[in-house]
């Protein structure tokens, strides 16, 4: 899969993926989340967007399943900041790789 990569994320984390070059448009609700999630999809060069856990979480459960099944672009939710909490990252990869490629692999 090509095409560009776009951040979804509440404002506070906006200047850091602008930092590593990658453009960031700020959310605060399910509501903003899924008007910028619908604009990105309609925007052929978007490929990955990355979505920040918690406004993933936000939308409706209906609307979460019917982004997943879309082949592109590919959401990918990610932990937001969490003070005191370690990731479970090696959870999260596994959930990310069976999403793309339809399968679920043992780490």
């Amino acid at each position: 899969m090509t095409g560009t990569l776009r951040v979804v994320c509440r404002p506070g984390l906006r200047d850091g993926f602008a930092l590593a070059g990658v453009r960031a448009l700020p959310a605060m609700d399910g509501g903003e989340t899924a008007a910028l999630l619908d604009a990105l999809a309609s925007q052929d060069e978007v490929g990955v967007v990355l979505v920040e856990e918690s406004l993933y979480e936000s939308l409706p459960e209906t609307r979460r399943r019917a982004l997943d099944r879309r082949m592109r672009p590919l959401l990918v939710p990610f932990p937001g900041p969490r003070a005191g909490e370690t990731p479970l990252a090696d959870l999260q990869l596994v959930q990310l790789l069976r999403r793309a490629i339809g399968y679920r692999v043992r780490l």
